[in-house]
């Protein structure tokens, strides 16, 4: 531990025994954490940054349409609505693959094996 590690910890255990932390917002509460394991360490910050502006990321907005597109094919009792989403839905996997691999994010484990299999 280091000079400045040091003093920090110090620092904080004399402001909790001096009752500095018992007014907070949410104290026993759970916290609110994200799994964020998909995203690449260097990308982290960046997305949590427009997670919190309100801001969804393009993959984000793909994998939603998506999963929507793939709802609506299956319930479709037209075949050729049905042919037509299968087509959009190849359209969508193909921008979705293009933007992970220009961005490099990763889908999670299974998710792409999922999608690129469900309709094929």
């Amino acid at each position: 531990m280091d000079a400045m590690t040091a003093v920090a910890e110090r620092k904080i255990l004399e402001a909790q025994r001096n009752g500095a932390f018992d007014d907070l917002p949410g104290k026993g509460k759970p916290l609110s954490l994200t799994d964020d394991s998909g995203v690449p360490e260097d990308l982290r910050v960046c997305y949590k940054i427009l997670k919190n502006a309100g801001v969804t990321p393009p993959e984000l907005e793909l994998r939603r349409e998506l999963v929507t597109l793939e709802a609506l094919v299956r319930c479709c009792a037209d075949e050729a609505e049905a042919a037509r989403g299968r087509q959009r839905l190849s359209l969508l996997r193909l921008q979705l693959e293009t933007a992970v691999q220009q961005r490099g994010v990763r889908l999670h484990p299974g998710y792409a094996d999922t999608v690129y299999t469900r309709f094929t």
